[in-house]
């Protein structure tokens, strides 16, 4: 729910190294609000009720939350659920296996001494329900029984974490520790024409930690400090071949400093190197075992008021990379590691033009982003599969935004061209590592209308078609371009400030299309896109209430 969301961060392209091991073309973090964000005036207790219905199969969305603090403790407590059915994309085809099954619980309990904070959380999400073989592609086609079956989806997350409350220049720590169990369970799988991709249980653990110290200098911070991460992953396939159970293990540990700096003459610095350690223990117990070294920079200059340029590369070793391992499920026990099998790295520079002129804003970037010896899967005729690296995957392109604010309201939009190649050829779009984008565009409106506490707006959004020889050749079709429009509207009742009520509508003209990140026709394999959902309308509440009294929606 991002009612509960303190904060999200997008690093994209030269992920500085404090950003994590693996970091191949950039960052995603976010933080989750507790107690002492939502709670003001002296407030000492409070909650919030969510409550949304779609059409369309979205269904019911329900979450309840309730914080406080007393003496040194704070605590946060959320849980939330959805219930639907399966949607239907435009035209009304009904899309299987797409039904809304999702419980979660989130807890946060803070304990603050002298100039010490200690923070224990426990995050849980559960998805269980009938879903299609693979989620990203329509195995059967149109007007067929696609073929759903049981599938329980859970993620655990233990996390404690220490923060001083009362940082110097020379001591701002952080430590942390944290646990986390995944779990993929597809019982009951029917045998028919496709044994092989029988039932199977696949479960990835894992315990890491992180130990730094932010130094505050005249011209900025410098964070240095240790990052560890145990993987066990394991795979139990009671399908139709002559292995029943993998498992397979990595271990890292790394060590990172990051500098950021602001200097008086407009120059802007972050630059960066981490050094890092992999053991990985393959499914036949092979160890392979290597040391690497990541580097980044990016310069920034404002060259005159509100005019920035800016330049950033990065290179990243990635370890000995295999995400996709449950694909073991299927595989026989001949299955076997190339004997040169090698650390993956990952390459990115981009360049571009920052403008913020009051009202205006902009944006200009070049990418280009390279990934070398991707570990995969490689499936040779008449002789045993085997993992190895594969030939470079490489993203260029670049992105251009901008928005105008007239203070209650803005517009404002993007364009994004990617050329996704593998060993300079066109990419397929078949999933995988990377996926063809194209031409990406989004264009956006909002405006609040003061006298009736309201707020409406509309998105746009549109992708270029996909055509050329290169898929008609490999038995997949062009992808189509398409455009759809979403509204919303918002309204907080007047006397009733902590209520705010929310009605929105996607895909208003009931366009039938595919995402980019789904599967293309593919005739050879019999696979169909997976479209995305018809005009869905949804309406919603929130309510807040604190301690002098509750207000319901």
């Amino acid at each position: 729910d991002p009612a509960f969301l303190r904060s999200v961060e997008v690093e994209a392209g030269a992920a500085a190294a404090d950003a994590g091991f693996g970091a191949a073309a950039g960052a995603v973090r976010y933080e989750t609000v507790g107690a002492r964000d939502l709670l003001t005036d002296g407030r000492t207790q409070g909650g919030r009720v969510g409550l949304s219905y779609g059409s369309n199969g979205r269904g019911l969305s329900a979450s309840l939350a309730g914080y406080g603090v007393h003496e040194g403790f704070d605590w946060f407590a959320m849980i939330h659920g959805t219930d639907g059915k399966n949607y239907e994309a435009g035209g009304g085809l009904e899309m299987d296996g797409t039904a809304p099954a999702v419980r979660g619980a989130l807890v946060k309990l803070g304990y603050e001494f002298d100039t010490h904070r200690v923070e224990l959380a426990y995050d849980r999400t559960e998805d269980d329900g009938d879903r299609t073989i693979k989620m990203n592609m329509d195995l059967y086609g149109e007007g067929l029984d696609r073929g759903v079956y049981p599938l329980k989806i859970t993620r655990n997350t233990l996390s404690l974490k220490y923060t001083s409350t009362a940082p110097s220049d020379a001591w701002d720590p952080e430590a942390m520790v944290f646990v986390s169990n995944n779990k993929y369970e597809r019982p009951n799988y029917a045998t028919g024409a496709r044994p092989i991709n029988g039932d199977m249980n696949l479960e990835n653990q894992t315990i890491g930690g992180k130990l730094q110290n932010t130094y505050t200098l005249e011209q900025g911070k410098i964070t240095a400090g240790v990052d560890w991460a145990y993987d066990d992953y394991d795979i139990d396939n009671y399908g139709d071949t002559d292995r029943r159970r993998w498992s397979l293990e990595t271990m890292q540990i790394g060590a990172f400093v990051q500098g950021r700096f602001e200097f008086d003459n407009g120059i802007d610095l972050s630059t960066g190197l981490r050094l890092d350690h992999q053991r990985f223990t393959d499914w036949n117990g092979g160890k392979h075992n290597d040391t690497g070294a990541s580097v980044n920079g990016t310069l920034s200059y404002e060259f005159a008021e509100g005019y920035e340029v800016f330049a950033g590369a990065s290179h990243t070793w990635l370890g000995h990379t295999f995400g996709e391992y449950a694909l073991l499920h299927a595989r026989t026990a001949d299955l076997y590691v190339a004997e040169d099998y090698k650390a993956s790295s990952a390459r990115n520079v981009k360049l571009g033009l920052n403008v913020d002129q009051g009202n205006w804003t902009g944006n200009l970037t070049f990418f280009d982003t390279r990934l070398k010896d991707m570990g995969e899967l490689q499936y040779p005729e008449d002789a045993p599969y085997y993992l190895d690296n594969v030939a470079e995957y490489r993203s260029k392109g670049f992105t251009l935004q901008g928005a105008y604010s007239w203070g209650s309201g803005r517009v404002g939009g993007s364009f994004t061209k990617a050329d996704v190649t593998q060993d300079g050829e066109d990419r397929l779009p078949n999933g995988g590592t990377a996926v063809p984008v194209g031409k990406l565009a989004t264009l956006y409106v909002d405006q609040e209308i003061a006298q009736y506490n309201a707020k409406v707006g509309a998105t746009l959004e549109w992708a270029d078609k996909l055509s050329g020889d290169y898929l008609t050749e490999a038995g997949f079709s062009e992808l189509p371009s398409y455009t759809v429009l979403n509204l919303y509207g918002e309204w907080r009742p007047a006397n009733y400030q902590n209520v705010v009520l929310h009605l929105g509508v996607d895909n208003v003209f009931d366009r039938k299309y595919s995402e980019r990140s789904s599967y293309a026709q593919y005739d050879a394999r019999g696979v169909q896109p997976l479209y995305a959902p018809g005009r869905t309308v949804t309406l919603g509440g929130q309510s807040v209430g604190t301690s002098s009294g509750w207000i319901s929606s």
